[in-house]
């Protein structure tokens, strides 16, 4: 089968299907909560930490991933990721304690932490850079169509089997994902990345586990109480403190020293604005579906899906059209813009306004966001060498992962200051108001990460930059510079 298969096609394939299972697997867990809390006779608030194990745990274990498939190889260190994870959710669909499954998604995060840097590794290994634009293409399919399709896909499952199912759903794409890669992978070839980095492991895991516990919790403990402050705190002073050992260390866990790249720079800081904005606008807009207009969480996921079809067709335009022409520079911008402009048309709408209207913000937004996520993943490696492109990997995950994070938590304050329901004639009503005010600030987050994409220069992304195609011969004089040419010519862009 390898020989009929290329690496190419393999390797996409098994980072699909893992990444779509992970990324998944966090949003259709939340349609579930309420009925799991339920069946254990739990408090609505104790079911928090099904969710916050699997963050913190996939926060702990993501600055590993980038050293273990350099020492051990991507094949080897994917299908063990893919097989942790599997299990892991067969063990927290038959959990019979909320303690026993809160354990088990630990495991789940233990998995899913290796897989999206070392995954993506193995992609932009695979293509040569003129290529990776295909790469960042495909890329954009399991981060975009996953988180949409959760709460649908759990809506269904919970209403009508059983909350146990959004664990097992995540068995068999996981065993066919393991047997593909298994037949079809080659073995990656096993690099020298230095001694295990013990003491930057303990202090970026330990520094991105609390600072994700005290964002998670934030909003629902109150920003101002012990535990979230208390681990807010100690994330932040670990996380300095990893600055501090990694910069002095010759081959670092988490590779600071990646950041003095300019481009490399510029691209992790459109990436986090555009992951607090962009996600917790999902996470926003589904509340705004839910509890300020009334819709089941079925309904809800169904009317943010078209995002998931915007990205997916912005995507396809994006690689086969406008980063050839317009080069990363401008293309980043222009989709910051366009995703800023939607979600701030999204802070008009009223207790009235067609549920049509939000649906085809959300596809716009989809569309906008796919300008954004393409040339960023494909900018963002272009000077990055072979050998380092593992702990970059591990670097851009992270970063997007916080930023994440980050975006439900802020979002949330905003909706939480401004009052989630409001009195009319003595009953609580839902106000629109801390919805709008929260679409506001996603729009002006959006709208900062410009300033990034603009300190872009495409000269230092012109080896992605694909080739426009050729006149034929009959046609000589209509010639054209590809934007490749132009930036070599033009350094100052």
């Amino acid at each position: 089968m390898r020989a009929r298969v290329g690496q190419k096609v393999a390797v996409s394939v098994v980072f699909v299907a893992a990444m779509f299972m992970s990324i998944m697997d966090a949003t259709i867990v939340n349609v579930a909560l309420p009925t799991i809390g339920r069946d254990f006779s739990v408090s609505p608030t104790a079911v928090d930490g099904i969710s916050i194990a699997f963050l913190v745990s996939l926060a702990v274990f993501i600055p590993a991933s980038g050293w273990l498939g350099d020492r051990f190889g991507g094949k080897r260190v994917m299908l063990t990721a893919i097989v942790v994870f599997t299990v892991a959710s067969a063990l927290c669909g038959i959990a019979s304690t909320l303690d026993q499954l809160v354990a088990f998604r630990v495991l789940q995060g233990i998995g899913g932490g290796m897989l999206a840097p070392v995954g993506m590794t193995m992609l932009f290994r695979a293509f040569p850079p003129r290529e990776r634009i295909r790469a960042s293409a495909i890329l954009t399919v399991p981060t975009t169509l996953a988180p949409a399709l959760g709460p649908v896909v759990g809506g269904l499952l919970v209403d009508s089997l059983s909350w146990r199912w959004v664990f097992y759903v995540n068995v068999p794409i996981g065993i066919a994902a393991f047997l593909f890669g298994l037949l079809c992978l080659d073995r990656s070839a096993e690099g020298h990345p230095g001694r295990f980095d013990l003491a930057g492991f303990l202090l970026s895991g330990a520094g991105l586990g609390l600072l994700m516990y005290g964002l998670s919790e934030g909003p629902n403990l109150g920003w101002s109480t012990v535990p979230v402050l208390a681990s807010i705190a100690s994330g932040l002073l670990l996380l300095a403190a990893m600055v501090v050992v990694e910069l002095r260390t010759r081959a670092p866990m988490v590779d600071l020293r990646l950041m003095s790249d300019r481009l490399f720079r510029a691209c992790n800081g459109v990436v986090v604005l555009t992951s607090v904005s962009f996600l917790g606008t999902l996470y926003v807009i589904s509340l705004y579906f839910q509890n300020g207009r009334g819709l089941s969480a079925f309904d809800a996921g169904l009317s943010t899906f078209p995002e998931a079809i915007g990205v997916m067709a912005g995507a396809q335009l994006a690689s086969r059209v406008l980063y050839p022409r317009l080069g990363p520079r401008r293309h980043i911008a222009l989709g910051l813009l366009g995703a800023g402009i939607c979600i701030g048309l999204l802070a008009l709408m009223t207790a009235h306004t067609s549920l049509w209207w939000a649906r085809l913000l959300m596809f716009c937004l989809g569309f906008a966001m796919g300008q954004v996520f393409v040339p960023t993943q494909t900018a963002a490696f272009a000077s990055v060498s072979p050998a380092a492109t593992g702990r970059a990997s591990t670097m851009f995950s992270a970063v997007r992962q916080l930023g994440g994070a980050v975006g439900v938590a802020v979002l949330t304050t905003t909706i939480v200051l401004a009052g989630p329901t409001h009195l009319v004639a003595g009953q609580p009503v839902a106000n629109l108001t801390a919805y709008r005010a929260a679409f506001l600030v996603a729009a002006a987050l959006c709208l900062a990460g410009i300033a990034f994409a603009l300190s872009i220069r495409d000269v230092d992304a012109a080896g992605t930059i694909p080739a426009r195609r050729r006149p034929r011969p009959d046609r000589p004089e209509t010639a054209l510079a590809t934007p490749t040419d132009e930036a070599l010519r033009s350094p100052a862009r």
